[in-house]
């Protein structure tokens, strides 16, 4: 009996496309299976985490009490939702919140400027200073939370139980630990 016959079967009974097609398929399942590869993700070799303070400022905000929304709305959970560039990074605590003075700058006579108490009777408008503290991936562009970079003059949007507002990013400061 003929090893292969004119029909391409091997012993009259096994194409040789067939087992070709088979062979390659076993070795691919053994490719698999005994050489996986690497596991975890590239980009998270060599990644520091450091910890970071990010001064916000809050320009006329429209609140009717401003201590409550200090007290209900900052302190009481200390913490505040995060969306940075409509991308919600979850919670940071609050490490201090400051009530800024409403001042105008007024010329004088002498061409000099001076700074006084507003006196516009504008009860409902306040400026505040918040200071965040949380960790940060730190990159060669700077720190990262979330998917986005932390850079002066980029808005936050903070979100609580009762508050939704934007602020200015103004400072960064990344603690060497």
């Amino acid at each position: 009996m003929a090893i292969l016959d004119s029909k391409g079967r091997l012993f009259g009974k096994f194409n040789i496309l067939d087992i070709g097609a088979l062979l390659v398929i076993l070795l691919v399942i053994g490719g698999i299976f005994l050489f996986p590869g690497t596991t975890g993700s590239v980009a998270q070799v060599g990644v520091t985490t450091k910890p970071i303070e990010v001064d916000l400022i809050v320009r006329g905000l429209k609140v009717r009490d401003v201590d409550r929304l200090s007290e209900q709305g900052f302190k009481e959970k200390g913490k505040t939702n995060v969306i940075i560039r409509n991308q919600p990074y979850g919670q940071i605590p609050i490490k201090s919140i400051e009530i800024l003075p409403r001042d105008i700058i007024v010329t004088q006579p002498d061409g000099s400027v001076k700074l006084i108490k507003d006196p516009r009777d504008n009860i409902f408008s306040t400026d505040m200073l918040l200071t965040l503290a949380g960790k940060a991936t730190i990159t060669d562009d700077g720190p990262v939370l979330g998917n986005s970079k932390v850079k002066i003059g980029m808005p936050f949007e903070l979100e609580g139980f009762n508050y939704n507002f934007n602020a200015s990013v103004i400072d960064v400061r990344v603690e060497d630990k």
